[in-house]
């Protein structure tokens, strides 16, 4: 329950304020173990702001994704918001004021009468390791590490289907022509009917030996399901068959080690005007046509975080959290902003005339989309990675919706 997860953050929280005492000297407990590099990247820049960002509304889910990885992004159908923490608590939201509609536990607890009621009182039971959410059809879409796929009724909740696939969801189903697209970290990419959770096809992909803790969330549209794939590849699947209809190499292994060999897609393909563009973590930025597999062009960019796009400009953040504006139609360069370099910087959201990106120590920055100049911040965490930013804001009408790894909830306006 919300009450419970809360109530036992509230909990360590007061058991950390008399150690905190004792650090008086310091302007933070993370300030207290932080060493000068690490200082020296948390120092932020002053800017030129153009705007104060205002806080509409705050609230918690759970206990959120605590130090585990995650990419548990909130999701928005519906005129809801749609959020969850890893432990197993699933709410929706209202956007205007945050006021929660219904809210849904999957965490498992032992099924004991009175013993039951108590462990849920006083834990929050054994995590169902939710990792990905996806809100579409009057439906949200639930996956989990455990390889649990759950469907929910968007207007209260309740279970509708409940389905099992082999291996690992660690990201966002994708939903296309009534089929939910379901890619785990087995390498095996699911079509699941998305009324009724049977299985209609099922495609197997290599997995190399070492491999990032993460994979490519799917794209469905245009007939076809698409993901990049630990071995550097761009795969498209025949949507209503699951039948491979190409996959193109984005990139290729290089080096003497496995570890220097790693060429993952975690990043969810983008797709555009029959272009998909398509990113890997060891540095090759690719746009590729849809129908054959072609590349058009290629440049040299790293990254694990989702590409975005405005207008003809495409936004990429690499491993380093620099952050670049290009021409999507060419890849030329326009601009690149290096000020949050080093902070986990989130991949870019698009609201209005600039991208929003979030931080390792609960801050959002505003960047003009037009020069990438910084002009507005807003502090959402502690300057704590407790209180990170971990996954990109979500726009939502007027506001932005972001969420840090302790389960803070908040919606944010530039107005």
């Amino acid at each position: 329950m919300f009450l419970t997860a809360k109530w036992n953050k509230e909990v360590r929280v007061a058991g950390l304020l008399s150690f905190s005492l004792l650090l008086s000297g310091c302007s933070t407990i993370s300030d207290w173990f932080a060493d000068d590099e690490e200082l020296e990247i948390r120092k932020l820049n002053p800017i030129e702001a153009k705007f104060n960002p205002n806080l509409v509304w705050e609230q918690e889910i759970g206990d959120g994704v605590e130090e585990y990885f995650s990419r548990l992004r909130p999701a928005y159908d519906n005129k809801m918001v749609f959020v969850a923490e890893r432990q197993g608590e699933v709410a929706a939201l209202n956007p205007q004021s945050g006021k929660v509609i219904w809210k849904n536990n999957f965490a498992k607890f032992k099924d004991e009468g009175m013993l039951d009621s108590l462990s849920r009182l006083w834990s929050s039971g054994e995590s169902a390791k939710i990792a990905g959410l996806t809100a579409a059809d009057k439906m949200l879409f639930i996956g989990t590490e455990d390889g649990a796929v759950i469907a929910l009724n968007q207007d209260d909740g309740v279970v509708v289907w409940q389905a099992t696939v082999a291996g690992e969801v660690l990201a966002a189903p994708a939903i296309g022509e009534g089929i939910l697209v379901v890619n785990t970290g087995a390498g095996v990419l699911f079509g699941l009917d998305a009324q009724t959770g049977e299985q209609l096809w099922r495609s197997e992909s290599d997995v190399p030996p070492l491999t990032l803790r993460g994979i490519s969330a799917p794209t469905a549209g245009n007939g076809g399901a698409i993901i990049g794939t630990p071995t550097g590849k761009l795969q498209v699947n025949i949507l209503d068959s699951g039948v491979v209809a190409w996959e193109t190499a984005i990139t290729t292994p290089a080096g003497a080690t496995e570890l220097e060999r790693i060429v993952d897609i975690d990043a969810s393909p983008l797709l555009y005007g029959g272009i998909v563009y398509s990113i890997a973590y060891n540095g090759t930025l690719a746009a590729v046509e849809l129908r054959s597999g072609r590349i058009i062009w290629k440049r040299e960019y790293a990254s694990y975080r989702n590409l975005t796009m405005s207008g003809n400009q495409l936004f990429v953040v690499d491993n380093n959290s620099h952050i670049y504006a290009l021409d999507r139609r060419n890849g030329v360069e326009l601009w690149s902003q290096s000020g949050l370099k080093r902070r986990s910087v989130t991949e870019a959201e698009p609201i209005g005339d600039y991208i929003v990106v979030g931080d390792k120590w609960g801050f959002l920055h505003w960047l003009e989309q037009e020069s990438g100049k910084i002009v507005a911040r807003y502090s959402l965490g502690g300057d704590d990675e407790d209180e990170s930013v971990f996954v990109s804001p979500l726009k939502v009408e007027d506001y932005i919706i972001a969420v840090t790894r302790d389960g803070t909830v908040a919606a944010i306006t530039s107005k």
